[in-house]
């Protein structure tokens, strides 16, 4: 027990000692410290610097200066200039798009015109088809019986149309040739001291001009029965693709809503009936609106006495369906016929009933018949008909209206039909907003009276 206490104050002083040199050790490190903060740094060689790898970038020593940072490319353009640039870019992706489709038209466009001629008959003749359906016939039998019908009509009318112009064409000669001389007559007597040498100078120039464009005119005829052939296989495909439109039409359009994807399919499905009546009502309204024109202007040419009445009606009748463009040019010619053949006085006669009948079709007739349903700005039936003339002549003026009635109606339908999806998906509204949005619930309808017969049926109200 006595070594005890000299042990402990062993232990004691070495721990004495340890302590003093761990003091002077730490005094050693802090002055060693000051005198490195004191003096420049070494600059890193190449081979002190930290590897750069992808993960992990150092940062910037300490004695590089300090340089701001330059924004992002995307934030330094302005929100403006940005936005022109994303509509730009899809503008032209629309453009190329349109202008591929367009090439791919101009290639075809026999094709495309006989199936969309095949698809105006269509809209004439399949309520016929519908209403012998409910008749009670079979859906070949009656798709027979309208196109059959549908094309002996038109055939008969072509047929009378060529019968009348070559049973009159004698007598249109000479009364053109009688108009040419009293046209010759009044210029001789007019005040305008036209002499006849330089109307016999004039005359000359005109058939030297016929006889040295002799090669000009041939080839023209030969393009002219090319036109043919291709007018009559164009009539061909129409007359097949009316055939089964008018039998297979449901299918064919339900074949086409497979191509569409599913998210667009309903809108798509439910655009496409309103579509195929809006063209119903325009093609039977223009129909309707034509024969009306034809009949009333073809019997005031026919009371005036001027020659080829049936044809000039026929023709007026045809030219309809070319809104605005066409009554201009039908009644221009019906006016120069009477002019070359009855004189002064006919020819202002028939201008009068021509421009009597058409306004009372452009505010009457059309509003009625048609309906708001196809209703177009006529700034847009102007521009419509001559891009659809300049780019496939008269087939496209008469397929562009049409064609822009079809599309609004789409677009419009399109429109609603995208705006009530939103407003389905749309996050429901919850507490007081909830109450003040929910629609208001109708009361039902009061029970009948006891004496009243609850099994009758009541005509809607008015």
């Amino acid at each position: 027990m006595s070594k005890l206490p000299g042990w402990l104050g062993r232990v004691g002083a070495e721990l004495t000692e340890l302590g003093k040199r761990l003091e002077e050790r730490r005094a050693a490190a802090e002055a060693e410290a000051d005198r490195d903060a004191d003096a420049e740094p070494p600059i890193p060689t190449a081979a002190d610097r930290p590897a750069v790898t992808a993960d992990h970038v150092p940062p910037p020593p300490a004695y590089a200066p300090s340089v701001a940072a330059r924004p992002e490319p995307v934030a330094a353009i302005p929100w403006g200039m940005r936005v022109a640039a994303e509509a730009g870019w899809r503008l032209l992706v629309l453009a190329g798009t349109l202008w591929v489709l367009m090439r791919v038209i101009s290639a075809v466009e026999l094709v495309v015109l006989a199936f969309v001629a095949a698809l105006l008959v269509t809209a004439m003749l399949q309520p016929t088809v519908a209403r012998l359906r409910r008749y009670g016939l079979p859906r070949g039998l009656a798709t027979a019986v309208t196109a059959i019908l549908g094309f002996v009509i038109m055939g008969l009318v072509g047929w009378f149309v060529v019968w009348q112009v070559m049973d009159n064409l004698d007598t249109l000669s000479d009364k053109v040739r009688d108009g040419i001389d009293e046209l010759k007559r009044w210029l001789l007597d007019s005040p305008f001291h036209v002499t006849e040498q330089q109307i016999n100078d004039v005359a000359k120039n005109l058939s030297d001009t016929i006889g040295t464009n002799t090669e000009e005119i041939t080839s023209a005829g030969l393009q002219g029965v090319t036109v043919m052939v291709e007018v009559l296989t164009g009539i061909l495909l129409a007359m097949f693709s009316t055939l089964f439109l008018l039998y297979d039409g449901k299918r064919i359009w339900q074949w086409v809503l497979k191509l569409v994807p599913a998210q667009a399919r309903p809108g798509v499905a439910g655009a496409g009936p309103r579509a195929w009546r809006t063209l119903t009502a325009y093609v039977r309204g223009t129909v309707l609106v034509a024969m009306i024109d034809a009949i009333f202007i073809g019997l005031g040419i026919w009371f005036l006495d001027v020659p080829m009445a049936v044809p000039l009606a026929v023709f007026i009748f045809l030219f309809a369906f070319i809104p605005l463009v066409g009554a201009v040019v039908s009644g221009a010619l019906a006016v120069v016929v009477a002019l070359v053949t009855e004189g002064v006085f006919t020819a202002l006669m028939v201008l009068l009933v021509v421009l009597a009948v058409q306004q009372i079709e452009g505010h009457v007739l059309q509003p009625f018949i048609l309906g708001r349903a196809v209703r177009v700005h006529p700034l847009a039936v102007v521009l419509s008909v001559a891009a659809g003339g300049m780019v496939a002549g008269i087939g496209g003026a008469v397929v562009a209206v049409p064609l822009v009635a079809v599309t609004n109606t789409v677009v419009g339908y399109l429109r609603t039909y995208g705006q009530e999806a939103a407003l389905r998906h749309a996050p429901q509204p919850r507490g007081a907003t909830a109450i003040g949005a929910a629609p208001t619930q109708t009361p039902p309808p009061a029970p009948p009276p006891a004496g009243e017969n609850e099994g009758e049926e009541k005509p809607p109200v008015q």
